[in-house]
């Protein structure tokens, strides 16, 4: 009798090598990581939070900086034991650029995460189906066309608006372009992105080229390809960008589900009960909207996109409902440290925020793919 128990033990135990009960071990771990590394990301932006605006040409002590900050949330009193000027320092000058930082980074980092799992592309970023170029041709018009540079709206330059709108078009025309009988296949997509990515900027060179050249002007449209936080109109600014990245990253968790089921293809999305290309236009609508807002405050950033996905899959796995939050997290810190390091590695002279990105970000996702990459999933 005792062998027969045995013998029908074995099959038992040969059924933890199942593929049910690996999906349940990665359920369990997701659970962890949803409990224990999303706090982790928090607290690590509080932080650098804190050290970017306690860095700069004047020092101020990270317990100030701290005091001040909770001060300015009216939860709490700390008793004022620092000048006045550096409070004024924090609040109007470096608070709202490292603000900016951070949402530049949550919009890019998602926007990566939901082109990623929309085209099936380890590779895509964020500024790959034209909206780079898009934003760089309205920067360009801004620049270059006589008066535009001195008009504003709702805190905004012209540049960032033209770039904003230039983002957008860029993203509808590719779209409208790739598709076909109500459908939009992903490889069309991203080949119509690509060739009218090179189309806009051989436009944009050619404006450059033969409109009046203005050094100062030229200069400045090389320093916002390169990538810049540019709060300037502090509240209006951060607060219109804020509602909507905030918005849409409620949008992006709602379509959390339609991104868990295009990694494994239209068909099976259609199968699982998703109507294909209205999800597919949300995605990519939603994408460029958080493209847009991020470009019109920074200019051309690139690499946050595609670090910040890669290194929250890796770490937090390939489903949606968490990859797109820890993303968020995770953008808006590398950000926040790049420009801190943009601002102050060769004071008084400042690094452009693009540069800072690909020479810390490069390295760093290679070293990813290097020594992580058989724990990385798709």
């Amino acid at each position: 009798m005792s062998d027969s128990v045995d013998a029908t033990a074995a099959p038992l135990r040969r059924d933890e090598r199942s593929p049910a009960y690996f999906v349940a071990l990665l359920r369990r771990r997701v659970s962890v990581w949803r409990w224990g590394g999303l706090p982790l990301l928090v607290g690590a932006l509080v932080v650098a939070i804190v050290f970017a605006t306690t860095i700069g040409a004047v020092p101020i002590s990270p317990w100030h900086s701290a005091g001040i900050l909770l001060n300015a949330t009216h939860l709490f009193h700390i008793h004022q034991a620092w000048p006045g000027y550096d409070e004024d320092i924090i609040l109007r000058l470096r608070l709202p650029r490292v603000l900016a930082a951070v949402l530049v980074g949550m919009a890019l980092g998602v926007a990566g995460a939901i082109f990623q799992g929309l085209l099936r592309n380890p590779l895509a970023d964020p500024l790959l189906l034209g909206t780079s170029s898009g934003a760089a041709l309205g920067a360009t018009i801004a620049f270059l066309v006589p008066g535009l540079l001195t008009v504003a709206w709702l805190g905004f330059s012209v540049i960032a608006v033209l770039a904003f709108v230039g983002a957008l078009a860029a993203v509808a025309l590719v779209y409208r372009l790739a598709t076909r009988a109500g459908q939009t296949p992903v490889v069309t997509l991203l080949l119509a992105g690509v060739a009218l990515s090179a189309m806009l900027t051989g436009v944009q060179t050619l404006l450059v080229t033969f409109l009046p050249h203005q050094n100062l002007q030229l200069y400045s449209l090389y320093n916002w390809i390169s990538g810049a936080i540019t709060a300037t109109q502090y509240p209006a600014q951060l607060v219109v960008v804020g509602v909507l990245v905030s918005l849409s990253l409620a949008g992006a968790q709602f379509l959390a589900p339609a991104l868990d089921a295009f990694t494994m293809g239209d068909e099976m999305t259609l199968h699982l009960g998703f109507a294909v290309e209205r999800y597919k236009l949300m995605c990519v609508g939603l994408a460029a909207l958080l493209v847009a807002l991020a470009v019109s405050m920074s200019g051309l950033v690139g690499f946050v996109g595609l670090i910040a996905p890669h290194l929250c899959r890796i770490v937090f796995g390939p489903r949606h409902r968490l990859l797109l939050p820890a993303t968020a997290l995770a953008g808006g810190l590398f950000v926040v440290v790049a420009d801190l390091l943009a601002r102050t590695l060769a004071a008084p002279t400042e690094i452009p925020l693009g540069v800072i990105t690909a020479l810390a970000g490069g390295p760093f996702f290679l070293s990813l793919l290097r020594y992580a990459g058989q724990r990385y999933q798709w």
